[in-house]
């Protein structure tokens, strides 16, 4: 008995205490490990583009519990370093040069040749686009109503969003120009008496 309490209720008392700050405390000192692991580690840096936790965006400050990104239209995150350090970062900005892939669909009578030549056209004629590796087409698959061909092509990683759209724009714009027919998904019925 110690000042008129039991010893036992004493201890249940503090133990339940410690239990509750320590719950308490385990957001925090998880975010805390989590800013010790992105300052050791460098996943990223500041000014990187990264994706992560369902936001992707630049990354403007680094602190010891939290991680803050910019996105691309301009809302500020802050992100728990807890859920940095226990889920995948990818960080598109660590490499100088990045790789498009584009998708496009060519009706079945569309010659696969021309619009190989067409494509590499495309990208050929685009400055941005590397030729080392030099761009590359492919057919991809046989769909329903499509032939789907891909062209593979890098660009230096500050040109990846120009040339992106502006590729997308020119290859549509030349299909047209060259009869390349691009298909639409279409369902003929047919009544029958």
């Amino acid at each position: 008995m110690v000042l008129g309490f039991e010893l036992s209720v004493f201890s249940a008392a503090i133990a339940s205490l410690g239990v509750t700050i320590g719950l308490a405390l385990q957001g925090g000192l998880s975010n805390i490990a989590g800013g010790i692991m992105v300052v050791a580690f460098k996943p990223f840096e500041l000014g990187d583009f990264i994706e992560t936790a369902d936001v992707s965006g630049t990354v403007t400050d680094i602190g010891i519990f939290y991680t803050t990104v910019t996105t691309g239209d301009n809302k500020k995150v802050v992100i728990p370093n807890g859920t940095i350090s226990n889920s995948v970062v990818t960080n598109y900005s660590t490499y100088d040069t990045r790789r498009i892939d584009f998708d496009f669909t060519i009706s079945y009578n569309a010659s696969i040749d021309d619009a190989k030549k067409v494509l590499l056209a495309c990208a050929k004629s685009d400055e941005r686009v590397l030729q080392d590796p030099q761009p590359r087409v492919m057919v991809t698959s046989h769909g329903e109503s499509a032939i789907t061909v891909r062209l593979r092509l890098w660009v230096k990683n500050a040109d990846y969003w120009d040339v992106n759209f502006d590729m997308l724009e020119l290859v549509k714009k030349t299909f047209d120009d060259t009869g390349i027919e691009i298909p639409y998904n279409q369902l003929d019925v047919h009544i029958t008496k």
